[in-house]
């Protein structure tokens, strides 16, 4: 993850996705991730954030569940979401942001 605060405080929205392997929900936000990024294309950045691999970020964002999906746009998170989220939902947020 050397890369994400570039990412993160970039122009473009970035999706992060909060996710832990043994948690079974986490699983179900893959497709619904990739609906995001077909849709939204090369206008938004989406990474996943292993919160056992990567601790100090998720101490850092403050997420306590997973999947846990924060969306940041120039550096500051603007949309956070806990639980399993519809990429329509997602969508929305993004269609508020992207230039």
């Amino acid at each position: 993850m050397n890369n994400f605060e570039s990412h993160i405080y970039g122009s473009k929205p970035v999706v992060v996705d909060f996710f832990a392997e043994w948690c079974g929900p986490c699983k179900l936000m893959t497709p619904v991730l990739q609906q995001v990024k077909e849709a939204a294309g090369d206008r938004v950045t989406v990474l996943k954030m292993d919160i056992d691999k990567n601790p100090g970020f998720t101490h850092r964002y403050s997420v306590q569940a997973v999947p846990t999906l924060i969306i940041f746009k120039d550096g500051q998170p603007i949309w956070r979401k806990s639980g399993v989220v519809p990429a329509h939902e997602i969508l929305e947020h993004l269609n508020t942001v992207m230039s």
